[in-house]
């Protein structure tokens, strides 16, 4: 497996985050669709299937991060599992 480049990783966490906390949902359709586009690429940057997973392996991938590191995430309204497959 490919693994992406921490800047990127970086880069997909920092914009992820910025939307949430901004509530994309209710942003309007441009927003939300480039919530959902962000997800997904961070789904496959990290080879996982939904979005919270794939920011918990994001982060494990990033300089310095504990590699025995077992915190937990708690359950945030917006990265619900809504990774849309692109057609």
């Amino acid at each position: 497996m490919l693994l992406a480049h921490p800047a990127l990783l970086t880069d997909l966490i920092h914009e992820y985050e910025m939307l949430s906390a901004l509530d994309a949902d209710d942003g309007g359709p441009a927003a939300q669709r480039r919530l959902d586009d962000i997800g997904y690429s961070l789904c496959v940057a990290t080879g996982t299937g939904d979005v919270d997973a794939a920011l918990v392996a994001a982060r494990h991938r990033l300089p310095g991060a504990g590699v025995h590191d077992d915190s937990v995430l708690t359950a945030h309204p917006h990265r619900t599992s809504r990774v849309r497959r692109h057609r």
